[in-house]
């Protein structure tokens, strides 16, 4: 199942129950991708993570890995250190 930007617009209770459903679908044992900017949400639901910047790849792999990508710091925050990391 494709899913683009299924959170956009929903509130935080709405969010929560859309990832008990995708989770449940998951489990059924149907392939869920997901395009999303709710990085909460990506982090939550996916096991496994691919961050486009203007169509490129520029980092794929564990949430958790990919999260700390200077990469994707620079791409999405302006930065390639985490915000606690900052001095």
């Amino acid at each position: 199942m494709l899913l683009d930007e299924p959170a956009a617009g929903l509130n935080g209770d709405e969010q929560r129950q859309l990832a008990e459903i995708v989770r449940a679908i998951r489990t059924s044992g149907v392939t869920v991708v997901l395009i999303e900017h709710n990085m909460g949400l990506v982090m939550s639901l996916c096991d496994r993570v691919v961050v486009l910047d203007s169509g490129t790849v520029i980092a794929s792999g564990l949430p958790a890995s990919v999260a700390t990508e200077p990469a994707v710091l620079e791409a999405y925050l302006g930065t390639t250190t985490l915000p606690t990391e900052a001095s």
